[in-house]
């Protein structure tokens, strides 16, 4: 075959899904070629899975023909499977069975015996880095980690196209990069590669991105090429006076901002095309604010031609807690530690967090985060330490203060088997929500996050970006003086992170105290503080500016927060080594 000859040829393909009224993928044309990665980028329920899984053979499409490597999955699906590696988007493995036997088993389920067996676990542990690891359960793996293992089982035999449905969703900084750089040894034998992602800083690395809304291709083509139809139309607005979410939520509010999001004590903001560039006193910035022309992103580019990003200013502008502490400090962690057994998971954490700020917590997959999180909300008891919640110590007054705080959890922890009316209803009773108080809670919260279509639908069979939805409407029932978000926007798109952040900014205007945990570091930039947590130590705190200035060189002069998350992590590495 030739190197540019396509590996996938989608004619005209549809998708209608029975009882549903729009199609999941609608008169789609393209093709994807060998020996690169292509990416596929849209909002949620875009259609994103659908086709992966039409390409793969595992659904038929209603409309079109498709071709993969020179067969019809239709009609030759066995022969589509022997030459396509599918990575699903959930953790298609075996969390009770070890590294080595979920390997064997996909071996297995790809007729892979003798000594062909051994020199390909042989190959993959060595390239996937497991080696040290095959005993170890794969519930036990962590995210990253799991999704090495993934990729692993999916190359048992070599293909000649694999297909990951978001592969980096919970995956911190530094295993991401190394995944990009397994893909990358991939790309280099020839094999195609498409990658599924709502990170579109992960579509700049692609050499080809398909873009799906709503079941339709709304480009295909470079990443560079959609970039430059925002160029001269992106600005940093700096040396801003007053509150930095306040001012956001201002500027969004004129019609020639397109989009704005906060980073660090900066606000990034689009103009929209065609609009006269405002001043920054037209921005209610303040006479010292400055406005600079900075290189456009695939993101603008992305939030362009979907329209722009969230406007209308959040509901939660107008509800004003009840139940607002005035205790300056609202969350504390003096000296944290939890053991287990012999394993320390966090070590001596030690923190203070002021009423209305935003804290992130950030390090890679397994540093102890969620350990301290689980601590700080009364979840898990500290073998050493203590936390205080709204001035309450949560050892001797632990109902109390659970019952002012609101917790959303990591993995969608509501009721998959109740509809969302009566999770709702259920987590208002948890809170004490009672008679008319109860119902106007509801009511509100339903029409903030859109939740009016769903009701009746089981809370399992939710899109992503509405099962946080949900999550946070739950959380935030009872108006909670401290939230508490473990990666609350993980795998969401970036309308649906704009959606959240606007209404956890107006919160926080409201002098709710949010603690957060995040491995999307452009998100980070909303915290005011943060503390990197790295193999159960804190080793680096302060504003997210501060800790891009900590990794500034002249080979990264203008570095990004997750540049110096890898430097600061990388850092500690080598002072652990030199002792």
């Amino acid at each position: 075959m030739k190197h540019d000859t396509a590996l996938v040829t989608i004619s005209g393909v549809s998708k209608l899904f029975e009882n549903a009224n729009i199609p999941a993928i609608s008169d789609l044309t393209s093709q994807i070629r060998p020996g690169r990665v292509t990416g596929l980028v849209g909002p949620d329920g875009a259609g994103k899975t659908t086709l992966l899984r039409l390409i793969s053979g595992l659904l038929r499409p209603s409309e079109g023909k498709l071709e993969v490597c020179g067969f019809d999955p239709v009609k030759e699906p066995n022969s589509v499977h022997e030459v396509v590696a599918y990575m699903p988007q959930r953790f298609g493995l075996y969390d009770d069975l070890t590294v080595f036997e979920n390997l064997n088993l996909y071996a297995d389920l790809r007729s892979v015996t003798g000594p062909q067996r051994a020199a390909t676990f042989e190959r993959l542990l060595e390239f996937t880095g497991l080696k040290p690891f095959t005993k170890r359960l794969a519930g036990a793996l962590s995210g990253g980690m799991k999704q090495k293992l993934g990729i692993a089982c999916a190359l048992i035999e070599t293909p000649r196209l694999l297909l990951l449905d978001e592969p980096s969703v919970g995956v911190d900084p530094l295993s991401r990069r190394e995944l990009w750089q397994m893909v990358y040894e991939l790309v280099d034998q020839g094999i195609g590669v498409i990658w599924s992602t709502a990170y579109l800083d992960e579509a700049e690395r692609c050499a080809s991105v398909m873009l799906l809304n709503e079941g339709k291709l709304i480009y295909d083509g470079p990443p560079d090429a959609l970039t430059d139809r925002v160029q001269g139309r992106s600005f940093l607005l700096s040396n801003i006076e007053g509150d930095r979410r306040s001012v956001l939520a201002r500027t969004l509010e004129k019609a020639a901002i397109l989009d704005g999001v906060i980073q660090g004590r900066n606000i990034r903001i689009v103009t929209a095309k065609g609009a006269i560039t405002p001043l920054p006193s037209d921005l209610l910035a303040g006479e010292a604010a400055i406005m600079a022309s900075t290189p456009p992103r695939f993101e603008d580019a992305f939030m362009d031609l979907m329209g722009g990003g969230q406007k209308q200013p959040s509901p939660f502008l107008k509800l004003q807690s009840t139940n607002a502490h005035q205790n300056e400090i609202a969350v504390e962690a003096m000296g944290l530690t939890r053991r287990f057994g012999d394993f320390t998971a966090t070590d001596n954490i030690s923190f203070e967090v002021k009423r209305g700020e935003i804290y992130g917590l950030i390090g890679p997959n397994g540093a102890g985060k969620s350990t301290t999180f689980k601590m700080l909300c009364g979840l898990l008891k500290p073998s050493e330490g203590f936390a205080r919640v709204a001035g309450m110590d949560l050892q001797k007054a632990p109902s109390k203060a659970r019952a002012r705080l609101g917790y959303m959890a990591q993995k969608f922890s509501l009721y998959g088997d109740l509809s969302v009316s009566q999770n709702m209803d259920f987590f208002a009773g948890i809170y004490g929500l009672t008679g008319k108080k109860r119902r106007e809670a509801i009511e509100t919260l339903v029409s903030t996050f859109g939740l009016a279509s769903y009701l009746e639908t089981n809370a399992i069979m939710l899109p992503l970006g509405y099962k946080q939805r949900l999550a946070l409407a739950c959380a935030v029932l009872h108006e909670p003086d401290v939230l508490f978000l473990d990666e609350p926007t993980s795998g969401v798109d970036p309308l649906t992170r704009r959606e959240f952040w606007s209404h956890i900014n107006a919160m926080v205007g409201n002098g709710v105290t949010v603690v957060v945990t995040t491995h999307f570091l452009e998100e980070a930039e909303y915290c005011d503080r943060m503390a990197l947590i790295y193999r159960g130590r804190m080793i680096a705190a302060g504003a997210p500016d501060e800790l891009k200035a900590s990794a500034r060189s002249e080979d990264i002069p203008e570095p990004t927060l997750e540049d110096a998350f890898i430097a600061l992590v990388e850092k500690d590495d080598r002072q652990r080594e030199q002792t």
